[in-house]
Order: structure tokens, then sequence, then C-alpha cells
């Protein structure tokens, strides 16, 4: 499996946000992801209790390519136009059919405030 990525993110209040990361080996080539599942969570430190968002492959917040080794990550405007943070952090997580986990790719999460509502 590939080491985990560090990217960051800025979530467009009161906008559809969607990202893409692929899921490669050190050759580059994707991960099968058939049978695996995905969660995810921001919070507003690493040490911190309450979840500010919580995307998984159950709730359609994230979304497996299987064969192309891509997660996708969707929050609906409706859902961005609820944030009332700013700064977070957060790490997706990746489930396999035997119950390993990896995680896949972590960094910062920053809201820019929607001035048009």
């Amino acid at each position: 499996m590939s080491d985990i990525q560090k990217i960051n993110l800025t979530i467009e209040q009161g906008a559809t946000f969607r990202y893409k990361f692929a899921w490669v080996d050190a050759k580059k080539r994707a991960i099968n992801l058939t049978g695996y599942t995905a969660r995810m969570q921001i919070r507003a430190t690493v040490d911190s209790v309450p979840i500010l968002v919580e995307l998984t492959t159950s709730n359609g917040g994230l979304i497996l390519n299987e064969i192309g080794g891509i997660v996708s990550l969707y929050i609906s405007s409706i859902q961005t136009s609820a944030l009332s943070w700013t700064k977070g952090v957060y790490d997706i997580e990746l489930v396999s059919p035997n119950s390993d986990v990896y995680r896949m790719v972590s960094g910062s999460v920053t809201v820019s405030k929607e001035v048009t509502r």
C-alpha cells in the first residue's frame, strides 16, 4: 500500500463540495477497492471529541470507484451552508473486506465563508 497522502482541503460554504483522491501503490498503479468501505471525520483538532462532519460510504458522502482506486468526497450545498466553523483536520480510512484499516489521506480543512446567501 502507498504512504499516506497529506492534502489540505478548502470547502466553499454554500456550494456543493466534491473532491477525488486516488489510492495507488508505489508504482502509481490503482489499488482495487472492491469490497472496501470508507470513513472520514472532520474535527476542530486531532484531540477534539465533537465531530464537525462525518462522511462514509454508508451515508453517501464517500463514493468508491473500486477498480480505479478512486475515493470521491461529496458534501451538498445545503450541508456546506450549515457549516459554522472555519478550521479543522480530517483523515480518511479505508476498511478492507478482511477488516484491515488503512489511513489513505489526512490534512487540514478550511471553510471559506459565503457572502451571497
